[in-house]
């Protein structure tokens, strides 16, 4: 083979297989061991591929020599071998172990490869700490929808501003649902549509959810026009957008439910984009009601304090179960933390509380406390007053059984599928869970699920995956039973 097809193949190579490529190529050309070594880091670079797992302590030796000397290239001899070395940067050098007597052409070769390797690790490293980068960008922005989710909206503020774009306030929140495989296009489309104001993430419990915090301003927005909206779909036939209302930023918590319900209704569409369908707010119509019981449940938890630093404290373990709450098995994502340290959590929250969270009736009287109360550290929540009322009490007030009546209205409507209303009361009867509730209704598990999905339409709010309406159904029904 000539030196230019040499050359050829090296820079081929280089461009198609990377320095692993290059190296396993130059090894089988010469008949010994190559690979890149740096002195006294004998697993440096491409050393890896020796059979004994490191580099040849000649090469390594070589190395330490070449730096010493301060010379570009040399040649060791050894019993019955040589070690050639070439000076690439950073301390690196192409080495080459071969038996003697080793091709005459093999220095000129080493040589030709030297400086295209080098410009190839070059890129390689490179291309690493970008990726490096982009991880870290993308774990930072997961952070600051973790702040927002939980009401720091200072911390949030801080950490965006390094990022870039600022928080938008006002805002509308859009979750886009499509293949994991689109989800750049789509945050690319995003920051194009919105002149590069769209604050954009990936959401960390669902793969195939983009969560994007658009500026009010950014476009005229209407029921039925979404240019945004319009633009995501577009993008892939199964790209479905949900859009909430225009809310504070301190409000990104109620945003993002709306969009997700938003989302459920966007899936039987046509147009597969829709806008959160206003409708009666329960922390609206029970916050004056309910403020002093949230208070009263809520302030064991507020008030508890870890026996070890490690362990976690109240504004943690309220953390805890919302996400829980919003998300079930899959908080394990959001918060970072092992299913068996869930777990352990949930278990906690439950003893402190006095709550049965297997129970459904619990678990909403525990998301309504949440949404009525601020976020609390140590040590707030023991002023909360003594003769709270109980949640029944507070589900008397004639403000929630008129939100009740307003709430559950849809599902004896003219719009209603027929037998709505016993669906969505025998799955609450038996704690939002599928099977059982199939059961008591007397159809298959895929018959349910599938009266459900015709009432998340008609309700325009997610049942069968969460965040999901089920708390606040399960205390309409609640509120409507004590006012009969």
């Amino acid at each position: 083979m000539s030196r230019s097809d040499d050359v050829l193949k090296v820079h081929r190579l280089a461009h198609t297989g990377g320095s692993a490529a290059l190296l396993e190529w130059l090894a089988a050309r010469l008949g010994g061991w190559t690979g890149v070594v740096r002195a006294g880091d004998p697993g440096a670079g491409g050393a890896d591929r020796d059979q004994a797992g490191g580099a040849p302590e000649a090469a390594v030796r070589g190395a330490a020599e070449l730096s010493a000397r301060g010379v570009r290239s040399a040649v060791l001899h050894g019993d019955g071998s040589a070690t050639l070395l070439f000076a690439l940067d950073a301390g690196r050098a192409l080495a080459a172990v071969l038996p003697l007597p080793h091709p005459a052409d093999a220095p000129t070769l080493l040589a030709d490869a030297a400086v295209p390797l080098a410009l190839l690790l070059r890129a390689e490293e490179a291309e690493r700490r970008e990726e490096r980068a982009a991880i870290a960008e993308a774990r930072a922005r997961e952070a600051v929808l973790r702040l927002l989710m939980s009401g720091q909206l200072s911390t949030a503020h801080q950490i965006a501003e390094a990022l870039r774009p600022p928080l938008p306030d006002p805002m509308r929140i859009y979750v886009a649902e499509c293949r994991t495989g689109r989800l750049a296009e789509v945050a690319r489309l995003c920051r194009e549509v919105t002149g590069g104001r769209a604050w954009v993430v990936r959401c960390p419990v669902y793969v195939r959810h983009l969560i994007i915090l658009v500026p009010a301003d950014a476009a005229a927005v209407s029921a039925d026009h979404d240019p945004l909206a319009g633009a995501l779909t577009a993008t892939a036939p199964d790209c479905t957008v949900g859009v909430s209302g225009e809310l504070a930023l301190g409000q990104a918590p109620t945003a993002y439910t709306q969009a997700f319900h938003a989302l459920a209704v966007a899936r039987g569409r046509e147009e597969r984009h829709a806008r959160f369908g206003p409708g009666p707010e329960l922390a609206l119509a029970a916050h004056e009601a309910g403020a002093d019981w949230a208070g009263a449940l809520l302030a064991p938890l507020h008030a508890y304090e870890p026996r070890r630093p490690q362990d976690p404290g109240g504004q943690e373990l309220r953390d805890t179960a919302h996400a829980w709450l919003n998300f079930g098995a899959h908080a394990t994502r959001l918060l970072r933390v092992h299913r068996n340290t869930l777990a352990a959590r949930v278990r906690l929250v439950e003893t402190l509380l006095g709550l049965d969270l297997g129970r459904l009736g619990d678990q909403a009287a525990l998301s309504l406390a949440l949404r009525l109360t601020p976020g609390a550290g140590r040590g707030s929540g023991t002023a909360a007053p003594a003769a709270a009322p109980g949640l029944d009490a507070v589900l008397r007030d004639p403000r929630l059984t008129e939100w009740a009546r307003a709430h559950l209205s849809r599902l004896s409507g003219p719009d209603a599928p027929a037998g709505a209303r016993t669906t969505v009361r025998t799955w609450l009867e038996h704690d939002a869970r599928l099977v059982p509730a199939a059961a008591a209704l007397g159809v298959s598990v895929p018959g349910a699920r599938k009266r459900l999905a015709r009432i998340e339409s008609l309700l325009e709010r997610s049942l069968l995956q969460s965040p999901s309406v089920r708390y606040d159904l399960w205390l309409a029904h609640r509120a409507e039973e004590l006012a009969e």
